[in-house]
């Protein structure tokens, strides 16, 4: 049996609106502090279908463009240490279902990040639909999910005098997502 699309959300296609939308990550420092940074998102889609079932999305995140409040840090984040901006820029979100939980809903998709490609889950909150003032149809989401940094590949640490490692594996990912339905 088909489900239902949200209260509000109609079929067709949807751009994410990169001025209205963030990525945001953290990650545990040194074990007892967290860093938080984002980085820009660049494009992507949510096509509607007539159900939950027929919905599919895509989302492409700018590596380069991360943004930590730390110079330093930013830069070594873009590095081959790290990320690999330069060889490897782009962040990449592609879903392979979407289904119900509750009131909320999972998002499940293949996450390219590092040139590295594994399966996630985002947990996500539709959060309503609007007409902005220029009169664009607009829908937003809030979504989730947290990954372990190794299995990206991204396997680079200090080892801290009194135990434990400067960068934590374990690193949260959010989403903050407008989107304008198109013509």
């Amino acid at each position: 049996m088909a489900t239902p699309l949200p209260s509000g959300l109609t079929s067709g296609t949807y751009a994410l609106d990169a001025s209205h939308s963030q990525a945001a990550f953290t990650v545990r420092h040194a074990g007892i502090s967290k860093v938080r940074g984002t980085l820009a998102i660049t494009g992507g889609s949510i096509t509607v279908g007539d159900d939950l079932e027929s919905t599919a999305v895509t989302a492409e995140l700018d590596a380069a463009s991360v943004s930590t409040g730390d110079d330093n840090r930013d830069n070594h984040l873009r590095s081959a240490d790290f990320w690999d901006a330069e060889n490897k820029p782009t962040w990449a979100f592609t879903s392979t279902s979407v289904t119900t939980d509750g009131d909320d809903y999972v998002v499940a998709g293949d996450l390219t990040i590092n040139g590295v490609t594994k399966p996630v889950e985002l947990a996500t909150e539709f959060a309503g639909t609007a007409t902005d003032p220029f009169g664009n149809p607009r829908a937003g989401f809030e979504a989730s999910t947290q990954i372990s940094r190794k299995e990206f590949g991204l396997t680079w640490n200090a080892a801290l005098e009194t135990g434990g490692v400067l960068v934590g594996d374990k690193v949260t990912i959010t989403l903050d997502v407008s989107a304008i339905k198109q013509a």
